[in-house]
């Protein structure tokens, strides 16, 4: 970890605002092998932030799509083999394109095919980042966890410690979500402490965060650690406007996408309570 620990991440080039406009200026493909669950949220919080999504899973066009991508997110959370394999193919497409791969592991460590699906994926695809909850990550990177279906509901390590560890075992930048985010590439690690309790009273949030994570990849390409930082602020912060004027979990999801659209390059900076952990 780094010895400036609390300090003000800004010296790290963590600057939402920026990326911001860029995904809003070059609108990059975002290609999504997601669940069943969450293909229309995921698809309207990519559009919401200014990316375009696509939607494409088909073995017979998968590589061709995610070699023109701008980045490439692969989520399990409704997986079969069959997905799996198409995962595969286009993360090595991916990889041969110089596209970002972000990896969300739903649900491992809740069954031996997720959590040898996700392993399968991290040994066979070269991920850049894994966004994932504490359990998730820790089953993957050996450390124990306790999930019950698709939620954590806890681990033996710190999320600060965590990430460390998920990033050095794994060899990718890996961030952990939960009341207070942790992203680390295994040198340096960043806490976003942006955020609502109300991102976890409707279904997708996570998969959501993954998506806006797929989407600042694509314009810091040779900066994992940025992106997924900058993606877990920009969502913070979209969360804690929706649920300002939210009266429960209906309202609060249809004020998210909202949020997202609404968010300003002009003070999204200064809104962000990112620190080196």
């Amino acid at each position: 970890m780094s010895a400036d620990a609390g300090a003000p991440a800004d010296h790290l080039q963590i600057a939402t605002s920026d990326s911001l406009r860029r995904i809003r200026d070059s609108r990059p493909l975002v290609h999504q092998i997601t669940n069943f669950v969450v293909m229309n949220e995921t698809a309207n919080a990519t559009l919401a932030i200014g990316a375009l999504p696509v939607m494409a899973h088909a073995p017979e066009e998968v590589a061709e799509m995610a070699a023109v991508a701008g980045a490439l997110v692969l989520n399990i959370g409704t997986l079969t083999r069959e997905w799996v394999d198409s995962m595969i193919v286009a993360g090595r497409a991916a990889e041969r394109a110089g596209v970002p791969v972000v990896l969300d592991p739903v649900g491992a460590g809740a069954t031996r095919l997720r959590t040898e699906s996700a392993k399968r994926i991290l040994d066979e695809v070269a991920v850049t980042i894994v966004r994932g909850n504490a359990a998730e990550v820790a089953t993957l990177a050996g450390r124990s966890a306790d999930i019950r279906g698709v939620e954590s509901i806890g681990t033996g390590d710190g999320i600060a410690d965590l990430a460390v560890a998920a990033a050095r075992t794994l060899g990718c930048t890996a961030a952990v979500t939960g009341p207070v985010d942790a992203v680390s590439d295994g040198t340096t690690t960043l806490l976003v402490a942006n955020g609502s309790p109300m991102l976890a009273t409707v279904t997708g949030t996570g998969c959501i965060a993954s998506a806006i994570t797929g989407c600042f990849a694509a314009v810091n390409r040779a900066q994992p650690l940025r992106a997924a930082t900058e993606a877990l602020v920009a969502l913070g912060v979209a969360g804690e406007d929706a649920a300002g004027c939210s009266s429960g979990p209906g309202s609060f999801h249809v004020a998210l996408y909202d949020a997202l659209a609404a968010l300003s390059p002009n003070s999204i900076d200064a809104r962000a309570r990112v620190t080196v952990g």
